[in-house]
């Protein structure tokens, strides 16, 4: 006897589901509720967001990345045109924050796209006798 399985979803590339923040089972619903707020579920395919917990990686991720991009950049600036000291204050005081929260909202979307591909838990220990 044979056993039909169930067509299989189309898969959504969780780098696509990240750059986008969509969900990423269908890739079409919103993934975060206003800034950086992860939703209960998708309002498309209605896929539970309960189990996707990033914890701190894309914190420590955006750090790193955003401390190369920024002091690089204010390094660069200083050395090449040597701007007054207001300017670096206004330029990287508004640009440090705006790249930050589009870069963790990447990240953040990115790597619980890769969880739900990868099928990450919490991990369980069982106790044998």
């Amino acid at each position: 006897m044979e056993t039909q399985q169930e067509p299989e979803a189309p898969s959504v590339s969780p780098y696509i589901a990240g750059i986008t923040a969509r969900c990423p089972k269908c890739g079409k619903g919103k993934l975060f509720r206003g800034g950086l707020g992860l939703r209960e579920a998708c309002d498309v395919c209605g896929q539970s967001y309960a189990a996707a917990d990033p914890g701190d990686g894309p914190a420590v991720f955006a750090i790193f990345i955003l401390g190369f991009v920024i002091l690089g950049g204010a390094l660069w600036l200083e050395f090449r045109v040597g701007p007054p000291v207001w300017v670096h204050v206004l330029l990287w005081g508004v640009l440090t924050p705006v790249l930050a929260f589009f870069l963790l909202r990447v990240l953040k979307a990115t790597l619980i796209a890769l969880q739900f591909k990868h099928k990450a838990e919490e991990g369980r220990l069982t106790l044998t006798q």
